[in-house]
């Protein structure tokens, strides 16, 4: 970004001689012109998106269909996939808080524990704030029963806060639910093999940064 000017030049610096490495969903905007940009960005194929009005989501998968069937062997609706999942529940957040949207709210959607596919409030694997170390695998398409990992941080930022250089951020989920390595390796023996790996991820508070220590 700091080698950009515009959104059109930052997509012309991402695709060009793109390895295709991290072949992603990029969700960014600029301050200046009140524009917002979805960039999916695959190895051979990709999508740029633009509006001045509306919204864009991420969920690492993509939207279109051309460079989902055409770069990856990922599924479109399946919502037992994670990605498919966390992809319908923004949707339905966005669709419910359209218009509404602040920081707050922001905080709020990032903390989601709502599972479309169990259809309840449960944290796991597909959930927007995602508890794969709460998950027992038991949906087909897991990737194996309480892997220790899912959403370790959350960030928020609204466009004024942009033009002063602040964020907010926090460590750990962002629904507080803290991860004890001991504990959870306690419970969770086959996984001993991480031990001294694992470490503790105590939820922290929101903070805005740069942290001002004088307040």
């Amino acid at each position: 970004m700091q080698y950009a000017n515009s959104i059109d030049e930052w997509v012309k610096i991402m695709i060009e001689n793109n390895n295709g490495a991290y072949a992603n969903s990029w969700l960014l905007g600029d301050i200046r012109t009140n524009e917002i940009a979805r960039l999916e960005l695959g190895l051979k194929h990709h999508s740029i998106e633009k509006k001045k009005d509306g919204y864009f989501t991420g969920s690492n998968i993509v939207d279109n269909i051309e460079i989902l069937r055409e770069e990856t062997d990922a599924t479109y609706d399946d919502v037992r996939n994670f990605s498919v999942a966390r992809r319908v529940r923004w949707k339905q957040l966005m669709k419910k808080y359209y218009g509404k949207i602040d920081v707050e709210i922001a905080r709020r959607m990032l903390a989601d524990h709502y599972d479309v596919y169990l259809e309840k409030e449960i944290p796991s694997s597909r959930t927007i704030c995602g508890h794969w170390e709460l998950d027992n695998g038991s949906v087909p398409g897991s990737l194996g029963a309480y892997l220790p990992g899912g959403a370790i941080d959350g960030k928020v930022v609204s466009s004024n806060m942009a033009k002063n250089w602040k964020i907010w951020a926090k460590w750990g989920s962002s629904c507080d639910i803290g991860f004890d390595a001991k504990k959870f390796l306690e419970k969770h023996p086959q996984y001993e093999w991480l031990q001294g790996y694992l470490k503790d991820l105590p939820a922290k508070p929101w903070t805005i940064f740069p942290f001002n220590e004088s307040k």
